[in-house]
C-alpha cells in the first residue's frame, strides 16, 4: 500500500523552526528507503517565500496570492511516497525520518488509488 509522508516543521516569526537535522541526515534517510525498496517518489519543497496560493470562488473567479495563509502554524517542507505492506511499516519509516526529530513531525497519509480507466 502506498503512503505519503508529509514532513512538517513548526513556524515561528514566519520561519521554519530548525530541528537540528542536516542535509546529510536527509540523504542517508532517502538512501535507506531506496535500498529497502520502499521509496516511490518524493521531493523537498523550496522556501515558503516561493509559494503561490490559488483559490477559485463560486463564480469561477480566481484569486492568486503570494505565499500561504498567514494563519499557518506548520510548514510543509517536503514529502515522500513509499510503498509498504501496511500502516505499521509506514509509521516506522516516518519515525526514522529526520523530519520527526525534535519540533518536527511527519504526517502519514494513505494514498487513495482508483482505476482511472473506468
Amino acid at each position: 500500500m502506498k503512503y505519503m509522508l508529509l514532513f512538517m516543521s513548526p513556524v515561528a516569526d514566519g520561519e521554519a523552526v530548525d530541528n537540528g537535522c542536516t542535509v546529510e541526515d536527509w540523504i542517508r534517510y532517502d538512501r535507506e528507503m531506496k535500498d529497502a525498496g520502499v521509496w516511490v517518489s518524493g521531493y523537498p519543497l523550496q522556501d515558503l517565500t516561493t509559494c503561490t496560493t490559488v483559490q477559485v470562488g463560486p463564480g469561477g473567479e480566481r484569486t492568486i496570492t503570494d505565499g500561504p495563509f498567514a494563519e499557518t502554524r506548520e510548514l510543509l517542507g517536503g514529502y515522500d511516497v513509499i510503498d509498504v505492506p501496511d500502516l505499521d511499516a509506514a509509521l516506522d519509516w516516518a519515525a526514522r525520518s529526520p523530519g520527526a526529530i525534535g519540533t518536527g513531525s511527519v504526517q502519514v497519509r494513505p494514498i487513495f488509488e482508483f482505476d482511472m480507466q473506468a
